[in-house]
């Protein structure tokens, strides 16, 4: 049961502003080994920021952000760059560095942050790509992927360090539903498989409910409502307004 799992990412009073402009007002979430949590809230609600605040792109400006039960709002650079190494963000874009193929793109951060010698990191890219169904992809530009494609090559090179948490934004915006479909088995088959820990910021509810275990409706700041998606479903829930289109 999550239950008697260990918390593995945990905001407490999370509060986050931008000069006069406030975007959280005290988030309260917490996540379990292994579990993956949707993060839902209209455009602009900050969803996004706390994905950024959890590997310490954006700092807190009050509460905190636990990782393992540590704060990292304090964290140096230096210190915050451990934490990455097992706290994976994909991004929006995919973030890939357009001068560089497919695989140096996922060769750097194992250069970066491993000891692993040139065949090693060679047959750790050759089994990412091939689990994401990106066999033969090695020496393609990014310019030239599809952008499903693009898609996956950064989750590739953002599990290629094997992290315990992904954190993904928008994973499957912008793209057909084939290629839905398949960033969704990768999020499965990445819980299931290797109990990865994860949080998904999306709109699209069909995928949030194909891989999440609970439901977060962040609204006015907060965290208002969450629950698993089948009592969110419930016709009374906030959620449930929210993800009809009535006013909550």
């Amino acid at each position: 049961m999550a239950s008697e799992r260990e918390t593995i990412i945990e905001l407490k009073n999370f509060e986050k502003k931008f000069d006069s402009r406030v975007i959280h007002r005290g988030v309260n979430l917490s996540v379990k080994e292994g579990e993956c949590v949707g993060l839902i809230g209209g455009s602009g609600s900050g969803k996004s920021v706390i994905l950024r605040s959890l590997i310490g792109l954006e700092k807190a400006t009050g509460g905190e952000v636990l990782i393992h039960g540590r704060d990292i709002t304090p964290l140096s650079e230096e210190e915050l760059i451990e934490v990455r190494k097992k706290v994976a963000y994909i991004f929006q874009g995919g973030a890939l560095f357009d001068s560089m193929n497919v695989e140096a793109n996922l060769a750097y951060p194992l250069r970066e942050h491993t000891e692993m010698t040139t065949t090693e990191i060679s047959e750790r890219i050759g089994r990412v790509l091939h689990e994401l169904g990106l066999d033969g992809t090695e020496k393609i530009m990014p310019a030239n992927l599809s952008g499903g494609m693009q898609k996956r090559v950064g989750l590739a090179r953002a599990i290629i360090m094997r992290p315990e948490v992904v954190l993904y934004d928008e994973p499957t915006a912008g793209l057909d539903p084939y290629n839905t479909k398949r960033i969704q088995e990768i999020i499965l088959a990445l819980k299931k498989q290797r109990g990865v820990t994860s949080i998904l910021v999306t709109h699209d509810m069909p995928t949030a409910f194909a891989v999440c275990d609970r439901l977060a409706l962040l609204l006015d700041g907060k965290i208002v409502e969450e629950g698993t998606c089948e009592e969110l479903h419930e016709k009374s829930s906030i959620m449930h307004k929210f993800i009809s289109g009535e006013r909550t």
